[in-house]
């Protein structure tokens, strides 16, 4: 099944170039959401930033679809939404929520990824 994503390719432009791949889920790249929910867990690869990015609407049921997310340069995500730049050298453990009483990124202090 194709894709159509929000963006165009030629509407990307180098927001955060070198901050390598991430994963995202298609409700950012193909609904058009904007991240509400991001973290950082140890890198998978060499080429892997460790950043994860969703809409904050997934739910199990959809993560465990592995169509409906993607691996992303973190830079394409960045064109999607730019309120994540001032937090990408943020160090693994880190992780982000948007409130909806707010749109900047909180601290989120009491959550951890699954385990495998």
């Amino acid at each position: 099944m194709s894709k159509t994503f929000k963006l165009s390719p030629d509407e990307i432009k180098p927001l955060a170039p070198g901050h390598g791949a991430c994963i995202a889920s298609d409700m950012i790249t193909v609904d058009g959401h904007p991240v509400r929910f991001m973290y950082r867990e140890a890198p998978d690869n060499e080429v892997d930033s460790g950043w994860r990015f969703l809409s904050g609407f997934e739910d199990d049921d959809f993560m465990s679809t592995p169509s409906h997310h993607d691996v992303y340069d973190v830079n394409t995500i960045a064109n999607y939404d730019p309120t994540i730049l001032p937090l990408l050298d943020e160090p693994e453990g880190s992780a982000f929520e948007k409130t909806p009483e707010s749109e900047r990124f909180e601290r989120v202090t009491d959550w951890a990824p699954d385990e495998d």
